[in-house]
């Protein structure tokens, strides 16, 4: 038998797309805080960096922040993690607010929580430490927790590389225009384009689709972004209300 099969691995195993997110307790920047469980009832971006005062990892801390009324209206809270203590990373984001100016961003005040995990084993828990690339850092791991603490969604950066935050507030978009509308994102979606509805599960509905068209397991609808923000956010449709008649 292979010798490899025989050896136990000490390592915790991370989570995975559609399983708990693993609970722990830590002190952040803004506090304690028990994880998931403070957080229920609302979306989370766990992400991780792979440490304090270093320059990728600055620029996407302000970008994330010029976002956060964006992450709000959608019902999610931000929440960043490194390998570094507490009094670094409050200092760290001291010189943000006070010395760093990026695009059009200056000042910027970080006011999402960054978890302090000096031991690692938070970062370990959640697979967000890559030892071919280090042991002491975290890759920049970024992982969609829904409300009921289920992880929805995981991605993995290389250190030399800055996330696109715009892409992963798209990424929350879809999944929750999906858990809304009960349907699937086809390639490239952004709201407004055509959504995927379920595929046919018997005969009769293969047969009546394909009456109508010849792709029967590719069919899509349209929901307009208004629809979709209303859901989402549950706020009052202004386009609910009657145009105008044109003055003639």
């Amino acid at each position: 038998m292979n010798e490899f099969l025989l050896h136990e691995c000490e390592c915790a195993r991370m989570p995975l797309i559609g399983e708990m997110a693993p609970e722990f307790g830590a002190n952040t920047t803004n506090g304690y805080i028990h994880f998931p469980n403070d957080y229920r009832g609302k979306w989370v971006i766990l992400f991780s960096h792979p440490g304090d005062f270093t320059p990728v990892c600055t620029t996407e801390f302000i970008t994330f922040q010029s976002m956060i009324d964006e992450f709000h209206a959608l019902h999610t809270e931000l929440i960043g993690l490194s390998i570094d203590s507490n009094a670094s990373h409050l200092a760290w984001i001291q010189a943000i607010k006070h010395d760093v100016k990026f695009q059009e961003w200056k000042d910027t005040n970080i006011t999402f929580p960054i978890i302090a995990d000096t031991s690692g084993a938070i970062a370990r828990m959640y697979g967000m430490i890559h030892d071919a690339t280090g042991n002491t850092d975290t890759v920049r791991a970024v992982f969609v927790i829904d409300p009921r603490g289920i992880v929805r969604s995981i991605l993995y950066y290389p250190k030399s590389v800055g996330r696109n935050i715009t892409e992963i507030k798209r990424l929350l978009v879809a999944l929750q225009t999906s858990d809304a509308f009960h349907v699937a994102t086809p390639a490239e979606w952004i709201p407004g384009d055509d959504v995927i509805v379920p595929a046919p599960q018997t005969s009769a509905e293969i047969q009546k689709v394909k009456n109508e068209r010849r792709d029967w397991f590719l069919n899509f609808k349209h929901i307009s972004p208004e629809m979709i923000l209303n859901k989402i956010t549950n706020r009052k449709l202004i386009t609910d209300e009657k145009p105008k008649k044109k003055k003639k």
